[in-house]
């Protein structure tokens, strides 16, 4: 930091003329002004400047340095003003990171409502069903849903997450309706690939006691939506996440069972990597998706 502050006071001095001017535009004394100077032109092993009593002047190595470090200090004034500006208002690229299904239907829809309201701002969105690491991905907010590890993460809790077993009503008429959790095993089951037991389902019981069935595992795959359109076409009974297949319910295209049972009650979270100095662009998007969601959200009403 020395170095730096020795080359402000050398480019004023050079910018003022003479050690005087330089130190009444800097504040300070003209001995400290000198100080700076000859401690600058010892750490370089260089004469910068040619003083006589009546004139100063740059020497050959000194007008180099001082045509570069005068360029140097304005980068870093240009840079220090475009930091002041980026905190302002939400302006520049957001990156954001959410499941595919959540990210399909419940952000892209409302991406050019954002955009409208914050048109200095651009969003490069990446969907993926694995956890990617934010920070080391380089993404400034990320959509998560479920349980959260212990990080250096900023959560900020959006809404609930329920899910609910469902089938389409002709499945049902087919195999029958289960009553309990035991007789999904003789349904053929549409399984999420990325969940922690994805074979065995687990649900609580009115009274508070456990359950978990083993399942007769059709179909595994990666995706809420495409578990969706599975259940749609009839292949079997499937665990999804209501913001899914909430708008199926309420049209019954499918129909959910199981329901005094309580299966991954879970919670949507945005994630952020710190709390302070939080930028204006994050702070609008993570405000804008808990507007459009609320808890409860709108998909559970």
């Amino acid at each position: 930091m020395d170095a730096l502050n020795d080359i402000a006071v050398f480019v004023q001095v050079v910018n003022s003329g003479s050690f005087t001017a330089a130190a009444d535009k800097l504040g300070i004394s003209k001995s400290v002004v000198s100080k700076y100077v000859t401690r600058l032109e010892d750490r370089l092993g260089a004469r910068l400047l040619s003083r006589t009593t009546r004139r100063l002047s740059l020497t050959e190595v000194g007008r180099a340095f001082f045509e570069r470090s005068r360029r140097g200090l304005q980068e870093i004034e240009d840079a220090e003003a475009e930091v002041s500006r980026l905190q302002g208002e939400p302006r520049g690229e957001l990156r954001i990171n959410s499941p595919m299904s959540f990210g399909i239907l419940h952000i892209a829809p409302h991406l050019p409502a954002f955009q409208a309201r914050y048109p200095e701002l651009t969003v490069d969105m990446e969907l993926d069903d694995r956890r990617v690491d934010l920070v080391d991905a380089g993404f400034d907010v990320a959509i998560r849903v479920g349980e959260l590890p212990d990080s250096s993460l900023v959560a900020r809790r959006l809404s609930p997450c329920r899910h609910v077993v469902c089938g389409t009503p002709e499945h049902f008429a087919r195999h029958g309706v289960p009553r309990t959790p035991e007789e999904l095993a003789g349904h053929p089951a549409l399984v999420f690939r990325y969940h922690a037991s994805p074979d065995e389902w687990r649900f609580v019981a009115p009274d508070g006691s456990y359950r978990k069935v083993a399942l007769a595992r059709s179909m595994r795959m990666n995706n809420s939506l495409a578990l969706r359109e599975a259940a749609l076409a009839g292949a079997g009974v499937t665990l999804v996440p209501t913001f899914v297949v909430g708008a199926d319910l309420r049209a019954r295209r499918l129909q959910a069972v199981l329901t005094e049972y309580t299966a991954r009650e879970v919670s949507i979270y945005a994630v952020y990597p710190q709390r302070k100095h939080l930028s204006p662009k994050i702070r609008a998007f993570v405000d804008f998706m808990a507007g459009q969601i609320q808890d409860p959200p709108h998909w559970d009403r």
